[in-house]
């Protein structure tokens, strides 16, 4: 999707303040249930991003995310499988 570029939604604050993501951004993003997002503040505005780690980015190849940037070698990536099986 272009930068600037974009859906828009409305959403309610829920009981503890809690939103629920539109299923149309979650299946755009690949937001699932225990995926990772990163919220920061610009001005009045709330920015909410998926945190993409390296076994993220070796399972959803280049085409969707721009050019591959670095390798990431088996043991590396045996090593963020074992840390990410761990978490749950």
């Amino acid at each position: 999707m272009a930068e600037g570029v974009g859906l828009t939604f409305e959403v309610k604050v829920h009981r503890g303040r809690r939103i629920t993501i539109p299923r149309a951004v979650a299946d755009l993003l690949g937001i699932e249930e225990g995926s990772r997002l990163r919220l920061h503040v610009e001005g009045d505005r709330v920015v909410l991003e998926p945190v993409r780690d390296a076994l993220w980015f070796a399972m959803h190849g280049p085409s969707l995310h721009g050019p591959k940037v670095a390798y990431i070698g088996f043991e590396e990536l045996e090593g963020e499988s074992e840390s990410e099986q761990f978490k749950r």
